[in-house]
C-alpha cells in the first residue's frame, strides 16, 4: 500500500472514531474501514497518530466531557453517558488520570473561573503588566 494510501485510510478510521466516539466503536471495524489486519492497523494508528485507537478515543470522549462540564447543566452521571462511557467509575478515574482533577472539580473551576477570571491571573503577571482588576460592585 502506498504512503499516501496508508495516510488516508488511517485519516478515514480517525474521522470515524471523531464523528462516533459516543458510541461503542471496535477495532477490527476500523481496521476493516482501514483496509489493514487488526494488528497492522494498531501499529500504523500508532505510528500516525501518536496514540492507539483506543487512546485517542478516550481522549475524545474526555476532551467532549470538559466542554459539557464548563458549558452546561448536565449531571457528571449524564454527561458520562452523553460522551460514551458505560461506567461513571471509569470515567472518573479516566478523567482525574488525564486532567489532574475529578469532574467535579473540574466543573466547579471552570464556573469559577468564567464568573471571575481575574482570580486565576497570578498577581505577579497583573502586575507585570498593568492589567486593571476592576472592582466587582462596580
Amino acid at each position: 500500500m502506498a504512503q499516501s494510501t496508508t495516510q488516508e485510510a488511517l485519516w478515514r478510521a480517525r474521522a470515524l472514531i471523531d464523528t462516533r466516539y459516543t458510541q461503542p466503536l471496535d477495532l477490527d471495524e476500523l481496521a476493516r474501514i482501514a483496509n489493514f489486519s487488526r494488528y497492522h492497523f494498531l501499529r500504523a494508528f500508532r505510528r500516525a497518530f501518536h496514540a492507539t485507537p483506543h487512546e485517542y478515543l478516550t481522549r475524545k470522549r474526555i476532551e467532549r466531557a470538559k466542554e459539557l462540564l464548563a458549558q452546561s447543566e448536565l449531571t457528571v452521571t449524564e454527561i458520562c453517558f452523553e460522551v460514551g462511557f458505560e461506567s461513571l467509575g471509569s470515567f472518573s478515574t479516566l478523567f482525574h488520570k488525564l486532567v489532574g482533577w475529578s469532574p467535579s472539580i473540574y466543573r466547579a473551576r471552570a464556573w469559577e473561573m468564567r464568573k471571575n477570571p481575574l482570580k486565576f491571573i497570578p498577581n505577579c503577571y497583573v502586575i507585570m503588566h498593568g492589567i486593571r482588576v476592576s472592582d466587582p460592585e462596580e
